[in-house]
């Protein structure tokens, strides 16, 4: 019996130290060195202080920068929110600790496309509630006002939206399809009478079919998306009550009676989700702990491990995230995932690391080598 209550107590302390060692912050992060988490201070000094020194050379008044981006369009217009942005700020996450930050983080931000990662988070909700049935399933059977009609639009599913890979072909909020990213060559009336791509097979950037998913969502839910955010996932994982998310002045319908704004997936047109450096690091973190924040699942892992999963049209795209599967970032690791926004704002997640990276305002072209600096500090962990 002796042996028995000796034994039971050494599992009950081994469970005990299990569930500690994976640390969740409470409002409070707490911080520890690099020393403490056994990375290389050096490299770690080097990787912030080149953060700093690498500012993206994109205005401060942002609404003069997407004005001169993507004054090509046409008719473009700034339909939704905007924001004059801070300096470069970020933090270094290993082992769910801060172990290095720099700048503003509490500063709250536009930050772009990072904002299609947190809608394809609604979409997993919904398919976690069984709201959806399968990212394979038509568009048409969830939204019968006749957005999905047409022999080409009544092909599309959840998955081709999500990946980019519909080419839905249509107008939405005043803005049409064609006139987002148009092609180098070509007039409106080329762009118009295109072909379009059979829904799954090409990728294609467009903020207006993300716009549509939001759309689309709006239809599942019945209730705003930043709302189902707030409630699902910023509440429980500590988010400030700081964030904002966005859609245009005239993207408001009519939903179970009450005009409900339809947010943007992003601020090609203004809009979007505005936050704080330190709220996308709890994001991230949720992600690297595979949906999980303390002792609830908020997310299945069923849809942590899908939305980095190469979709076919891109084999560096999932649902919304990036991945560095053709190795962009030379020396970083090919299994790391990211969201990704205008003007070099990033939420990075390193498993193979136990790493959270977030970077705002970042020369996009230098992520990769502030990257490798990152993984070479934890390399001997």
């Amino acid at each position: 019996m002796k042996k028995f209550i000796l034994v039971t107590l050494f599992y009950l302390i081994f469970a005990c130290g299990i569930a500690q060692s994976t640390y969740f912050p409470d409002e409070i992060w707490l911080q520890k060195s690099p020393e403490e988490m056994k990375m290389d201070t050096k490299l770690l000094d080097s990787a912030v202080k080149f953060a700093v020194t690498h500012e993206n050379q994109v205005e401060r008044d942002l609404r003069i920068a997407i004005l001169k981006s993507f004054a090509r369009e046409p008719d473009y217009k700034i339909l939704g929110p905007t924001k004059e942005r801070g300096g470069p700020a970020g933090l270094i996450i290993k082992n769910g600790y801060i172990v290095a930050q720099w700048g503003d983080i509490h500063r709250v931000d536009m930050t772009f496309s990072v904002t299609k990662s947190f809608l394809s988070t609604t979409a997993g909700l919904a398919l976690d509630d069984k709201l959806i049935g399968s990212v394979h399933d038509k568009l048409g059977y969830y939204v019968w006002d006749g957005t999905f009609e047409g022999q080409h639009n009544s092909k599309i599913t959840w998955e081709h939206l999500l990946t980019q890979s519909s080419d839905w072909s249509g107008t939405l909020f005043g803005v049409h399809d064609w006139a987002d990213r148009p092609p180098n060559e070509g007039d409106i009336d080329d762009w118009k009478n295109r072909k379009l791509n059979e829904p799954g097979t090409v990728f294609e950037y467009n903020d207006v079919r993300v716009n549509l998913l939001a759309y689309s969502l709006l239809q599942v839910w019945r209730k705003p998306l930043p709302v189902v955010l707030k409630e699902k996932i910023m509440d429980p994982i500590g988010a400030s009550s700081t964030w904002r998310w966005y859609g245009y002045e005239n993207s408001f319908v009519n939903m179970d009676g009450i005009m409900t704004q339809s947010v943007s997936g992003g601020g090609h047109h203004g809009g979007g989700v505005f936050i704080s450096a330190i709220d996308q690091a709890r994001f991230g973190l949720l992600f690297l702990r595979k949906g999980k924040w303390k002792n609830e699942q908020l997310l299945s892992e069923k849809w942590i491990e899908a939305v980095h999963k190469p979709s076919s049209a891109n084999n560096e795209y999932g649902y919304m995230w990036w991945m560095n599967t053709n190795k962009k970032w030379e020396e970083v690791s090919s299994d790391l995932y990211y969201a990704a926004g205008f003007g070099g704002n990033y939420i990075v997640v390193d498993q193979k690391n136990d790493l959270v990276v977030v970077t705002r305002w970042m020369d996009n072209s230098k992520m990769g080598e502030f990257m490798k600096l990152v993984e070479r500090s934890a390399a001997n962990n």
